[in-house]
């Protein structure tokens, strides 16, 4: 099988979907898989969702991308102030999975959260959580843009590169990927009732999961 790069939308603390998914693409050691951040809040088990990923990184190579719900645990770890704001955003479930206070992360899963990339490209695709500027390096986008920025508030056209952008964070209520050919969307609001959504680039073979672990059939 030829090496794939498979990018999977807002996870959210939906571990039931993600394993479904992770065992429906069965990823090999030549595969690249890219989660788009957002592992964490407002679904019930964030913990188990990163311990899923750290443990897919014992099969393939994960390149796992920070969001900014990600951001938020981290700075809340430095602020009390950050830390209020967190919990009104779904950092309430988060902190319940892990017993009920950031004392009880573990230093794995804090280093996994500190190793999240801001992007990841290939030749003819990049990968950023939320939002990119058209003209800016990818190693020069601001975190407003690429952690925050809906693109139902500014949809940006192709990118200087010339590559194909692949997103989250605006999910997509309909639970249908948002395919405008120079971006792609998967944010597919699993943790609203949705679909998870695994993607790979270059063949475009998608597979989506429900947050009970349920599976439906993409077509081609």
């Amino acid at each position: 099988m030829p090496s794939r790069t498979i990018a999977i939308g807002d996870i959210h603390g939906c571990s039931q979907a993600l394993a479904a998914l992770l065992d429906a693409v069965t990823p090999t050691a030549e595969d690249t898989i890219v989660p788009l951040g957002d592992y964490v809040d407002r679904g019930p088990d964030s913990r188990g969702v990163v311990d899923l990923l750290i443990q897919l990184a014992e099969q393939c190579e994960v390149v796992p991308l920070l969001g900014n719900h990600e951001a938020m645990l981290l700075d809340s770890l430095e602020s009390p102030e950050c830390f209020d704001f967190w919990l009104r955003c779904g950092g309430r479930e988060t902190l319940a999975s892990y017993g009920g206070a950031l004392s009880l992360i573990p230093p794995l899963h804090l280093a996994f959260f500190h190793g999240c990339r801001r992007y990841y490209e290939t030749d003819s695709h990049f990968m950023v959580h939320a939002n990119y500027d058209p003209d800016l390096p990818l190693d020069e986008q601001t975190d407003r843009l690429s952690l925050w920025e809906h693109i139902v508030y500014r949809m940006p056209p192709r990118h200087a590169s010339g590559k194909t952008a692949i997103v989250g964070h605006t999910p997509q209520s309909s639970g249908e990927i948002l395919d405008l050919d120079h971006l792609i969307g998967i944010d597919t609001y699993c943790v609203g009732g949705g679909w998870l959504t695994a993607y790979e680039i270059n063949s475009r073979q998608t597979w989506q999961a429900n947050r009970e672990g349920q599976l439906r059939v993409v077509p081609a």
